[in-house]
């Protein structure tokens, strides 16, 4: 409700006088009011009369949005050189001159034509004057004054926010403060009641309360439970006037929350729980959750389990799953079905974040009791150890006995068991086994030197139930025997220089043994008896498996001897004793004055001795290059000459071997001998084939001999069939051509040869009745026209 209150503005005006003056040359104006000169004559000598007026102003006062019928009066302006004839004139400048506000140029009233907000401008400031009409001069200096607008309550509280948002822990404590609303009015605060706000609640008791002044919001009930209730919305009232009736007020929402502290301890929903397991479970194998409810949320819900106590503490264990809060329960031993059936578990859930504040709400952990009851399934059978070593001799006879593995049933029926080895790691089949009692035996010879360990899987098996099996690994190890004899470690190239002193050593020499003894090799060299004093070279042994080589007089001769061998005998330590022969060939060389040989063949002592050994390598190389070329000539000629008679570019089974040779006609006997034909006998035993250059010689497979005057036509027919069972035989895409007429034939001969012989004419009548075909003979040999022509 909006109250407006009038205040009448009363003008004053000033009462004008004239102060008479004597003239002066100088005019000093110390007053504080405007001064006018009214009249001057510097003719007449008279004195000058100076006029004083002023104005008084009070300031004007009006109120804000004015809602009645006629204009709201503001005030007048009067002076006293108005004597009401209409001679001045009222002028007004300034803020809102002319729109907001008017004045009646004639009487100075002044209106307000239209309504004002003070929340928009709450001070005017106007300048007026009056001014003769006459003259157009004024007869008053012109003088400012303000026009203030007085506040009316017409604006209601508004909050800074519409709705506002806050939180608190819940079980605070009666006045704890959530936050802090602020409304704001727009009207003068310096001027009434008008901006006086208070604050009120209208919604969220008894939960919350409000401070009038402030606006703070705080807790009015003590140990409010989230659990309980989360949200609450608070509606508050700001009222101006201070409160009172007629006064605007606004609202605002304040949405609350309450949030969780750990003030709730974990709860199992029940007392026990039972869960089973079969005693094959490999450890970490989960059996089951369990899970304590706690109503709290976030960090104060996480929940930690463990196993308080118990006979199965040892053989179970429990983890917590931190995404869902549950326990779960995992195997943590391999069972037994036949050593315990039950287990035990005592498990506790405890808070992982206890609140200090609320331990006096009792302890924050629950506990709940696990049975874990073991299934019993048919297990594979148990070896008695994780491996087994065996240790044999490598000497060791076939069928004895090296060692045994033991395997059991572990349930409690103790079903039988038979064994066998794993052939994929014995696949030489060196070792077998008993399948009743498990004994390891040989089958084939050991050679440590070959391989000094064997790595085999033995496989126990169930005898009623072949699908349970159990491996285990089986390692033999070879034991050494002294069954090899040394033998020189490398091939020695030794020579003596012909120049060599008696007592020079000119190789040392060195054994190895494919046995392992356990305390080492020792080696030891002599010449064998047939040459145990050698007049040229002797053997002395250094005593660390090497032996040296060592000559036994001056000087040595090529062209006498050039190769001595000399037999080592090299004899081993253990036992038995092995020994070996080892012959060393020294050859005798030509060396220079610091021993280094230049030239061991005997064949050198012919060469000049100027010729050093690169000239001597140099002329090995030629001669080696003349003899590569002249290989390659030979055989490029040789190639040539069984080049194949058919040198069309065209593969060789497109083609027809062709020979072109032309008989001399029917009397011409000797061109070919149909004898050869008739008589396989006659042809040339080492004939080869003249179409392809022959890569290999091949035996000529003699055929059976054909009988005296067998028919032409058999005998084609008969190397028809050799050809095709020969493996020699041309390609099977080559034409071999075996032509036979026949006997005879019932034309006549038509060669023109044999006519030669007849003593008469012959009589080719018969030729013009065969027809056309033979129209061209009839006409060269039908009559004797064609014999004149």
């Amino acid at each position: 409700m909006r109250t407006h209150s009038f205040l009448t503005v009363l003008l004053w005006s000033s009462v004008f006088y004239v102060v008479h003056m004597t003239p002066s040359p100088k005019r000093t104006n110390k007053h504080s009011h405007s001064e006018r000169i009214t009249g001057l004559s510097e003719n007449d000598g008279k004195t000058l009369h100076r006029t004083k007026r002023g104005w008084m102003w009070n300031q004007f006062f009006l109120l804000e949005e004015y809602t009645g019928p006629d204009t709201q009066y503001v005030g007048k302006l009067h002076t006293d050189q108005d004597k009401g004839d209409g001679n001045l004139k009222y002028i007004l400048t300034g803020d809102g001159a002319g729109s907001l506000f008017i004045i009646d140029e004639n009487t100075g009233d002044i209106h307000a034509a239209k309504k004002l907000d003070r929340e928009e401008k709450s001070l005017y400031v106007l300048r007026a004057k009056a001014i003769d009409r006459k003259t157009g001069r004024q007869v008053e200096p012109e003088s400012e004054f303000i026009i203030k607008i007085h506040d009316i309550n017409d604006n209601e509280p508004k909050f800074t926010k519409d709705m506002y948002t806050a939180s608190i822990p819940e079980m605070s404590g009666v006045g704890t403060s959530v936050i802090q609303v602020t409304a704001t009015d727009a009207d003068d605060a310096n001027y009434g009641n008008s901006a006086k706000v208070v604050y009120s609640i209208l919604q969220g008791q008894p939960y919350f309360s409000v401070d009038p002044e402030t606006g703070i919001i705080k807790t009015a009930l003590p140990d409010m439970s989230r659990e309980n209730r989360e949200q609450y919305q608070v509606v508050i009232q700001a009222k101006d006037m201070g409160g009172q009736m007629g006064g605007l007020s606004g609202t605002t929402t304040v949405n609350i929350t309450l949030t969780d502290v750990n003030d709730n301890p974990p709860r199992f929903p029940q007392s026990s729980y039972q869960f089973s397991s079969p005693e094959s479970a490999p450890p970490g194998t989960p059996l089951g959750r369990i899970k304590a409810n706690d109503p709290d949320v976030g960090e104060n819900a996480e929940i930690e389990y463990s196993i308080s106590n118990g006979d199965g503490s040892d053989m179970f264990d429990i983890i917590t799953d931190k995404d869902t809060q549950e326990g779960i329960i995992t195997v943590k031993k391999h069972l037994d079905f036949e050593n315990k059936v039950l287990y035990t578990l005592r498990v506790e859930a405890s808070n992982t974040h206890p609140d200090p504040r609320f331990l006096q709400l009792g302890p924050f952990k629950d506990t709940a009791l696990v049975k874990i009851s073991v299934e019993d399934i048919d297990e594979p059978p148990v070896f008695s150890r994780p491996w087994y070593l065996i240790e044999v001799d490598e000497d060791a006879k076939e069928g004895s006995i090296i060692g045994q593995v033991v395997a059991q049933d572990p349930d409690i029926a103790k079903n039988a068991i038979k064994y066998s080895v794993d052939r994929h790691t014995d696949l030489d089949r060196i070792f077998n086994i008993h399948s009743g009692n498990g004994s390891l035996f040989l089958s084939k010879p050991l050679d440590r030197e070959e391989t000094p360990w064997h790595n085999i899987t033995v496989i126990a098996t169930e005898i009623n139930n072949p699908k349970q099996s159990s491996q285990i690994p089986v390692f033999i190890r070879i034991l050494d025997i002294n069954d090899h004899a040394p033998e020189f470690a490398n091939y020695y190239e030794t020579f003596v220089c012909e120049n060599a002193k008696a007592g020079q050593l000119i190789q040392t020499v060195s054994a190895i043994d494919k046995d392992q003894p356990p305390r080492g090799h020792k080696f030891f060299f002599e010449l064998v008896p047939e040459f145990a004093v050698h007049p040229n070279f002797s053997v002395v042994d250094n005593k660390d498996n090497t032996a040296g080589i060592m000559t036994r007089r001056n000087g040595y001769s090529r062209s006498k001897m050039s190769t001595y061998l000399l037999p080592i005998i090299i004899f081993d330590n253990d036992y038995p004793i092995q020994s070996s022969t080892g012959t060393l060939t020294i050859r005798v060389c030509a060396c220079d004055s610091r021993g280094n040989m230049q030239s061991c063949s005997a064949e050198a002592l012919l060469l000049p001795a100027g010729l050093s050994t690169g000239a001597l390598v140099a002329i090995l190389l030629c001669i080696i290059i003349l003899l590569v070329l002249v290989v390659l000539f030979t055989a490029l000629k040789r190639q040539r000459k069984k080049e194949p008679l058919i040198i069309s570019k065209d593969d060789v089974r497109d083609n027809i071997v062709t020979y072109n040779d032309e008989g001399g006609g029917e009397e011409d006997t000797q061109a070919f001998d149909i004898g050869t034909l008739r008589n396989p006998e006659a042809r040339e035993e080492s004939k080869l084939r003249r179409d392809v250059i022959p890569e290999t010689i091949f035996q000529i497979r003699r055929t059976a001999p054909l009988w005296e005057n067998i028919d032409v036509q058999d005998f084609i027919h008969r190397r028809l069939k050799e050809n095709d069972l020969d493996p020699a035989a041309p390609p099977y895409d080559s034409l071999a051509t075996y032509a036979y007429e026949g006997n005879d034939s019932i034309a006549n001969s038509l060669s023109s040869l044999e006519s030669l012989t007849t003593e008469g004419n012959q009589d080719y009548d018969y030729l013009s009745d065969w027809g056309p075909r033979f129209k061209k003979l009839a006409d060269m040999y039908g009559g004797e026209d064609s014999d004149r022509d």
